[in-house]
């Protein structure tokens, strides 16, 4: 997905002849330790901090000297840079050789599931999203950290480790209280829009005309409306060119499926109050009762099928045909994500911030000369049914795991690389390389501040309280892997027409209502497993305070907008 190369010839420079001759292997480790510190620039630590770190690592993989290990994650620019430089830094400081393999996310997700079923130790540690998080703490197949720390992996857990510091761990805590996967990165799902078109006064002027409030940021999804057919068909061209009010994508494709378990329904207001997730209906339109899964239909007291979602996935159609370009409705994700940075679409709902890294590049139609942004992030609107105190949208949070099918050798390797990685001595730099921060301490740091004006509201937003609304799927959700297939094969048949939107989101909530039985006749996943409440009249659950919400009288309230440079001043 992304490219970037760092260069590392003038960070390596051959060790002296007499290092090469020390008789002490450890002199020699803290030797490449030192070479290895102006890459690791800059950072939260002092460089005698950084190197009082090192030495602990080094110390640590004494008994582990000599040891080859594989770990896997997606293919990001933050991976790579884990994948090409911070894997050989580790290499030479501790001694243990890791080979970190960078492959597609599904691929990553279908090993994992391999490793479950087989026993067999196929990785070391895995970079795994934290939205099988309710997979991994019913399955009982990884290592819950909480204990490993304190038991078995004691020894090889850094004291400068400070948990606390990770502004994603909630996202990996199950519901008994333990940390079951480390954050190693993160992005969110946010509003995009340029700020150059909604800020010229003609622009404002001819949208004050036409709808009787002020262009902006949309606070809500009859705002967003406004400004997609404002744009796609009263503005039409901008310098020549032909644009378009929104971007999407359609394909029926696993992507597809992304797109809506990364939170569309959250948007639209489908579940219920709670944070990081609705309880005790998610996102997904999944009911709980305590821990146990009860049902996705409403029938069940779930919500996947409810007004709200059907709602969620109408706009979302109407959307893609009416105000997108032509072509959105056949590509795929990684066909879409570039396609603003070209420079003719005017807003997007939401849009994954790991491209901030590749919006930024000099010279794209929708960068200026000195080097700022003509685009800036925002959070994204809020659909009919949101009501304060839901999440807002998806934050994404790739997180090390470690399998109890490894054995505890290895994992104790794999654990100090993993540590590594998202250690303070480092995790600064790899934050500016891939803009996926993973520490309080690391956005806070003065080097992005000095870098927030060309990161289009990346810094101020996670810097801003509003971050803890963007959360990923939560742990309502048995077995992400079985459930998370039945989204695109169902929104698919939406997007092409082949079912109107109710009858796809019907499928779907039956679709995972039986997966749920066949889980709890196999009875694997314990107390936490599937409980199917009986059905009931759908009348009967719209009766019932929260999730799943009765239908609306009027789905397109009262637009809403607010000026960004005053939503931002707001967040500080």
């Amino acid at each position: 997905m992304f490219h970037k190369k760092t260069a590392l010839a003038a960070l390596i420079g051959a060790a002296s002849p007499l290092l090469l001759l020390s008789s002490s292997p450890l002199l020699a480790d803290t030797a490449a330790a030192q070479r290895w510190l102006d890459e690791f620039q800059p950072s939260t630590l002092s460089r005698e901090e950084q190197m009082s770190e090192l030495q602990w690592f080094i110390d640590a993989a004494q008994p582990y000297r000599g040891m080859q290990i594989k770990v896997v994650s997606e293919t990001l620019t933050t991976h790579e840079y884990e994948a090409q430089t911070l894997a050989r830094a580790f290499t030479e400081i501790t001694g243990i050789e890791v080979t970190h393999d960078l492959i597609g996310e599904g691929d990553v997700v279908e090993k994992l599931q391999t490793q479950m079923q087989s026993g067999e130790n196929i990785y070391d540690a895995y970079v795994n999203d934290s939205d099988l998080i309710g997979t991994h703490f019913r399955y009982q197949q990884v290592r819950n950290l909480t204990d490993w720390m304190v038991n078995e992996g004691r020894d090889v857990t850094s004291p400068t480790l400070d948990l606390d510091d990770f502004i994603g761990l909630s996202f990996t805590t199950a519901p008994d209280g333990k940390v079951y996967q480390l954050p190693d990165q993160q992005f969110a799902n946010l509003y995009w829009f340029r700020y150059d078109w909604f800020t010229d006064p003609e622009i404002k002027a001819q949208f004050q005309e036409k709808y009787g409030y002020e262009l902006g940021v949309p606070v809500n999804w009859s705002a967003y409306e406004d400004i997609a057919e404002f744009f796609t068909n009263d503005i039409g061209t901008i310098d020549g060119r032909r644009v378009y009010g929104h971007m999407d994508y359609g394909k029926k494709d696993p992507s597809l499926g992304w797109r809506f378990t990364d939170a569309w329904l959250s948007m639209a207001g489908a579940g219920d109050v709670g944070i990081p997730n609705g309880l005790p209906v998610d996102e997904w339109g999944i009911r709980v009762d305590g821990c146990r899964p009860v049902g996705s239909s409403v029938e069940r007291g779930g919500a996947t099928d409810g007004p709200a979602a059907v709602y969620s996935v109408t706009k979302y159609v109407d959307w893609l045909q009416k105000y997108a370009p032509p072509e959105a409705a056949g590509m795929v994700f990684s066909e879409a994500g570039p396609v603003p940075a070209q420079g003719n679409i005017a807003q997007q709902i939401f849009w994954y911030t790991t491209f901030t890294a590749d919006m930024v590049s000099p010279g794209l139609p929708v960068m200026n000369e000195d080097g700022t942004p003509k685009w800036r992030m925002a959070p994204s609107p809020r659909g009919a049914y949101w009501e304060e105190g839901q999440k807002l949208g998806y934050q994404d949070a790739g997180s090390w795991t470690l399998m109890k099918s490894t054995p505890v050798d290895r994992a104790s390797a794999a654990w100090l690389y993993a540590q590594f990685v998202t250690s303070k001595t480092v995790s600064l730099k790899k934050s500016h390389v891939g803009l996926t921060i993973i520490r309080d301490s690391d956005i806070r740091h003065e080097s992005f501040t000095e870098r927030s004006a060309e990161l289009g509201g990346l810094v101020e937003f996670y810097r801003s309280p509003a971050r803890l609304q963007w959360t990923p799927t939560g742990t309502n959700v048995p077995d992400y892997p079985r459930l998370a297939q039945l989204w695109w094969q169902n929104i698919g048949d939406a997007a092409s027409g082949a079912k109107s939107p109710q009858e796809a989101m019907t499928a779907l909530a039956t679709a995972q209502d039986r997966l749920m039985q066949r889980l709890e006749r196999a009875n694997v996943l314990g107390e936490c497993g599937p409980r199917l409440n009986e059905p009931q009249s759908r009348e009967y659950w719209f009766a019932q305070p929260g999730a799943p919400k009765p239908p609306l009288a009027n789905e397109k309230p009262t637009p809403l907008t607010v000026d960004y440079d005053e939503l931002v001043k707001s967040w500080q």
